[in-house]
């Protein structure tokens, strides 16, 4: 909880000695200020490094003020996969996941999107046993959807190395995390031991690599194949490194996303959307359909920046289903680092500009604080005044 304080306060005091316009404009800055202030500002990094390495070296389980810190330390570790660091379910996906990750699983979701889904229905007392686990050591819940790539959940499941039960740990492995493995008992097949040894290893590893999406990379092809990559390519960034690690790590991360994907959507068990992972809004494409009257009754403005399109229609005033429609695929562009040419009618525009620095910060204020983001109007759109334009 400390951690989250001081970030919170640094960040305020930022916004209380600086002109808003100056904040929160470039996505480096945001990237940089989570870095100093949630992961440095006030947590020396050995502190940190020391309390997740308490929590797996503890015989029984862990204290609640340790897991609670380890657990606001471990959720940033998705910051490259979800913007607001973990996936919200009331929030389409598309317009919270990196926009790398959408084609880059798109042929693993082809191939094998119809047997996860048959899973889906049939796996939710293993997620539960997992999640309660996991949950015991601070760790995020999206990791639970690891078994289902490493052993599609089957305790018994051995691989042609020899790696065994859900989590398909090797025996020395499994003996380093206090596995019992000899002739005659193998508890790698336990789900409860194993997934308590797993949810150790997990920790162990992000206490080095500080990333969830290298950590995954990790468990598949050992850690020092992704420091490997690291040296290499001179990045912590999974997507600017991925293409030094070995094609098997590599694709085991596209398979993580891609599970993770069919298994927190509402997807119906036929008949799967492959493409609304691609929707903002409920439309596949960035192309808007536009008639004759939309156009000559709407004006174009070009936005770059965190903004998010709920946030901008709650500010506006304006039904986001509407703005949706004209404004097809805003969140995905704009997440990915391009420009938008946004379309509002002439007063809703004037409206945008005059307080398009305040629509910005809350956009970001929404990213850095893992809020839910609203999906319906719920301010007048004269809330602020037009003075400030």
């Amino acid at each position: 909880m400390k951690i989250l304080l001081v970030a919170t306060a640094f960040i305020f005091s930022i916004q209380h000695t600086a002109s808003a316009k100056n904040i929160f404009t470039d996505e480096n800055q945001v990237l940089k200020l989570l870095q100093d202030t949630i992961i440095k500002a006030g947590e020396p990094r050995e502190l940190i490094d020391e309390t997740i390495e308490e929590v797996i070296k503890s015989k029984t389980p862990p204290k609640a003020e340790k897991v609670q810190y380890v657990n606001q330390v471990t959720k940033y570790g998705f910051k490259n996969l979800f913007k607001n660091f973990s996936y919200n379910s009331s929030i389409p996906y598309s317009s919270q996941v990196n926009p790398y990750a959408e084609t880059y699983m798109q042929d693993y979701l082809h191939s094998h999107g119809n047997f996860l889904q048959k899973m889906k229905g049939t796996s939710q007392n293993y997620f539960n046993l997992i999640d309660n686990i996991f949950a015991q050591y601070g760790l995020p819940k999206e990791l639970k959807y690891l078994a289902v790539i490493e052993s599609n959940l089957k305790p018994q499941a051995l691989s042609w190395a020899g790696a065994r039960g859900p989590w398909q740990f090797m025996s020395y492995t499994a003996k380093d995390y206090g596995l019992l493995v000899n002739r005659f008992t193998d508890e790698r097949t336990d789900y409860y031991k194993s997934t308590n040894a797993a949810a150790r290893y997990l920790l162990a590893l992000y206490k080095d690599l500080k990333d969830w999406l290298l950590v995954i990379a990790a468990y598949n092809g050992g850690p020092g194949r992704v420091y490997t990559a690291i040296k290499k390519s001179g990045s912590r960034n999974f997507w600017s490194l991925q293409y030094y690690l070995p094609t098997e790590s590599r694709n085991h991360v596209k398979k993580f996303i891609a599970t993770h994907y069919i298994m927190e959507t509402n997807s119906g068990s036929s008949g799967f959307n492959y493409t609304g992972l691609n929707s903002t809004g409920g439309s596949p494409t960035t192309v808007a359909n536009l008639t004759e009257g939309d156009i000559s009754s709407t004006e174009v403005l070009t936005i770059s920046g965190k903004y998010n399109s709920a946030i901008i229609g709650k500010n506006l005033n304006i039904n986001i289903n509407e703005f949706n429609r004209l404004n097809p695929g805003l969140d995905v562009m704009l997440a990915s680092g391009n420009s938008y040419d946004l379309r509002l009618t002439p007063d809703k525009l004037d409206n945008f500009v005059a307080n398009k620095y305040l629509i910005l910060n809350e956009c970001v204020q929404a990213l850095l604080n893992d809020v839910n983001i609203p999906t319906k109007t719920i301010y007048n759109r004269h809330i602020f005044s037009k003075s400030m334009k």
